[in-house]
């Protein structure tokens, strides 16, 4: 009876592992098709890594092939990792979700626009404070105007930015403005007196994640090269302005250790998390209208949850995650290529894996 047994689990085995070798030869082949020199994609429960894999190359034009400790950078995905923060430093009573930016910084207040006296980190945080758009694609500050440590180069940042005249006198649901999670950055930093890069790492030491920043290949060549549009790859170099944007959109990081992170998503989801209840993981992914903690979020059709979500392109990397709360399920998928044509390629994986995993595709 136990052969029989063995026999049986070693067929389900190699089913499963012929199943997830096809996916993957699928996934390649569109790869291959969209130009995208390196995908990595997982899919994952609150409690188990479904399917996990690297393909192709960490550079173009080279024999560096993927591997799964290959790291990415997650541009605008690195918001759902400082709203989360701000949600434990609130649990901690380090902080209110209704403390005002100025209260924290009186110092900036009277050479500040008067219309951004009253924003609160849950109004950075979630989007609702009514200031421009900003990203490293814009032209001033310079780098001679803004000086000093990382943290000091942000508040320098921010004090610049809180000091223009632009306002947006059009109503609108939401405001995303990189500069938004910029400041909320610089409050959790006020309110613990410890950096931003110190806060991640602490967080992710606890949830044994080595989160980093900058580009991956900046520490290590052999590392993950990001490429543009035109398929050049980046080469390795400090860009002054993602690390004003650190808050808002410049963490790096492995696909099994983000898989980690999204994981705990889940689980907080499913009502197991030990810091948050299952409605406070629910209000940070559903709690308000298109966006809420970090997280855009889709309903269907009876306006229940079906998901929450986030994308990023910070210049010359692609990276999506989709978490499906119904079924327990969640999709990653990560490219070192910032294009249209890329962007095409990783929703046709998403849609294959939502199908094969029983999500209605999103797309």
């Amino acid at each position: 009876m136990k052969k029989i047994l063995l026999v049986f689990i070693l067929f389900l085995m190699h089913n499963n592992l012929c199943y997830c070798q096809k996916n993957s030869q699928s996934i390649d082949s569109i790869r291959i098709k969209y130009n995208i020199p390196e995908i990595a994609y997982a899919v994952v429960s609150s409690d188990s890594v479904l399917e996990i894999s690297s393909l192709g190359y960490k550079k173009i034009n080279s024999n560096l092939k993927a591997e799964l400790s290959d790291r990415f950078r997650l541009g605008s995905i690195s918001k759902t990792i400082t709203a989360y923060l701000a949600a434990v430093l609130v649990k901690e009573e380090k902080i209110k979700w209704e403390t005002k930016f100025f209260d924290l910084y009186p110092e900036l207040k009277t050479k500040s626009n008067p219309n951004y006296y009253n924003f609160t980190l849950r109004d950075f945080i979630t989007f609702r404070a009514h200031i421009p758009t900003w990203s490293y694609g814009n032209e001033t500050p310079t780098q001679k105007e803004i000086k000093g440590t990382d943290s000091e180069q942000r508040y320098e940042f921010i004090k610049w930015f809180f000091k223009q005249n632009s306002t947006i006198s059009e109503k609108q649901d939401l405001y995303l403005s990189n500069p938004s999670y910029v400041a909320a950055g610089l409050m959790l930093e006020k309110a613990t007196g410890k950096t931003y890069e110190t806060l991640v790492h602490e967080l992710g030491k606890k949830l044994d994640v080595d989160f980093d920043f900058g580009q991956p290949n900046l520490k290590n060549e052999k590392q993950t090269w990001g490429h543009d549009e035109n398929l050049f790859p980046e080469k390795p170099s400090l860009n002054y302005k993602l690390n004003w944007l650190s808050s808002a959109g410049n963490i790096n990081v492995s696909l099994p250790d983000f898989c980690k992170f999204i994981q705990m998503q889940l689980q907080g989801l499913q009502g197991k998390s030990k810091l948050f209840t299952e409605e406070e993981f629910n209000y940070m992914h559903f709690g308000l209208p298109e966006f809420s903690f970090g997280w855009y979020s889709e309903l269907n059709k009876k306006n229940e949850p079906q998901y929450s979500f986030h994308n990023g392109n910070p210049g010359t990397f692609l990276t999506k995650v989709y978490i499906c709360k119904a079924v327990n399920k969640a999709f990653i998928l990560f490219a070192n290529v910032q294009s249209e044509k890329a962007d095409e390629g990783l929703i046709l994986i998403l849609k294959e894996l939502e199908t094969k995993y029983g999500c209605d595709p999103f797309y």
